[in-house]
C-alpha cells in the first residue's frame, strides 16, 4: 500500500512515518510547510501526486490554551482541514485515519473509562474544534475512515511531559506536579504502531488509542523518576489550583478500548511497560 502522513513534523507524525518505513511500507510524510490541509486545492494536488491508499492525518492545531482566543483558526485546522482530506480521499477511493483527542469529552464527574460511543461534551475550544473534525471525517467518508482518539502523548520528538520531567530531574531538587487529573500516559510510538496495524484492516469508526491503565500526572512523574534511577519522593503532590490555565484540563481522561476487538486487534499495552521501553529513546534524542 501507499501511505501519506500529514503533520509528519510532529511527534506522532514522525513516529508514524518511522513505523511504516520500518515495516517496508511505501510512505510519504508531509509537514505543515509542505501541505496546508485547510487548502482544498493543495489537498487534492497532494493526493493526486502521491496516490495514497491510506492517508493518516496527524496535522492539528494543538495549542490548547491559545485556542480559547483563537478558536476560528483552530476550527479551520482541526475541523475544516480533516473535512477536505476526507472529501479528497472519498474522490480517490483512499482510506483516512484521523487522529483526535480525549478533549472531546468533558472529563468531569466520571470514575470509569469513557467508551468509544459515549456522547462527546467538550469544555474547551480545542475540544470543540477536534470534535468538529471527527464529525466531518465520519460524515464525508463513512465506512472508509477511522478516528483514533489519543491522550497524554509523549515521545522522543518534541516537547512533552515525560521529557520535561527528565530535564527537571537533572536540574531541580524537587518538582511539584498535580495529583487531581487522571488519564493514560501514552507513548507515541505505540500509537504509530497501532495506526500501521489499523491501516492493514478495513475497520472503520471510532477507536481509543491510549496505553492501558491509568495514573495522575503526579504518579506519572514519580514513575519517570523511579525508572530514571532517581528518588520518586523528589516529586511533590499539588493540585490544579497551582497551575491555572486559560483552558480547563479534564479531571478524568481515561478511555475505554473495547472496539479494538472488532478490528481483530488487542488494546495497547500497560503504560508502565511502554514508559520503560520509551525512556532510552527519549534520553538518546536529548543527548
Amino acid at each position: 500500500m501507499r501511505w501519506l502522513v500529514t503533520g509528519a513534523g510532529g511527534m506522532l507524525g514522525h513516529d508514524t512515518v518511522h513505523e511504516l518505513r520500518g515495516r517496508g511500507e511505501d510512505v510519504t510524510g508531509v509537514t505543515r510547510a509542505a501541505l496546508d490541509i485547510t487548502e482544498p486545492a493543495a489537498v487534492q494536488r497532494a493526493l493526486s501526486d502521491h496516490r495514497p491508499d491510506v492517508v493518516v492525518n496527524c496535522a492539528a492545531y494543538t495549542a490548547v490554551d491559545a485556542a480559547e482566543t483563537d478558536e476560528d483558526r483552530a476550527l479551520l485546522v482541526n475541523g475544516e482541514g480533516p473535512r477536505q482530506l476526507a472529501r479528497a480521499c472519498a474522490a480517490r477511493g483512499a482510506r483516512l485515519i484521523h487522529v483526535s483527542t480525549d478533549y472531546v469529552f468533558s472529563g468531569e464527574a466520571r470514575t470509569s473509562p469513557y467508551p468509544e460511543d459515549h456522547p462527546p461534551a467538550p469544555r474547551t475550544a480545542y475540544g470543540r474544534t477536534k470534535l468538529a473534525g471527527e464529525r466531518a471525517v465520519l460524515a464525508e467518508l463513512p465506512g472508509g475512515s477511522a478516528v483514533l482518539r489519543t491522550a497524554w502523548l509523549y515521545g522522543a520528538h518534541g516537547r512533552n511531559f515525560v521529557r520535561t520531567m527528565l530535564e527537571l530531574e537533572a536540574t531541580r531538587d524537587t518538582v511539584d506536579v498535580v495529583d487531581d487529573q487522571r488519564g493514560q500516559p501514552t507513548w507515541s510510538a505505540d500509537v504509530a504502531a497501532r495506526i500501521a496495524d489499523l491501516g492493514a484492516t478495513a475497520a472503520s469508526g471510532v477507536f481509543h488509542a491510549t496505553n492501558a491503565g491509568e495514573a495522575t500526572w503526579y504518579e506519572l512523574a514519580r514513575e519517570v523518576f523511579r525508572q530514571a534511577g532517581a528518588a520518586p519522593d523528589r516529586v511533590r503532590r499539588t493540585d490544579s489550583r497551582a497551575f491555572v490555565r486559560p483552558a480547563p484540563r479534564p479531571a478524568y481522561s481515561v478511555l475505554g478500548h473495547d472496539r479494538w476487538r472488532t478490528a481483530g486487534l488487542a488494546p495497547l499495552r500497560d503504560w508502565r511497560s511502554a514508559l520503560h521501553e520509551a525512556l532510552p529513546h527519549i534520553r538518546k534524542e536529548r543527548s
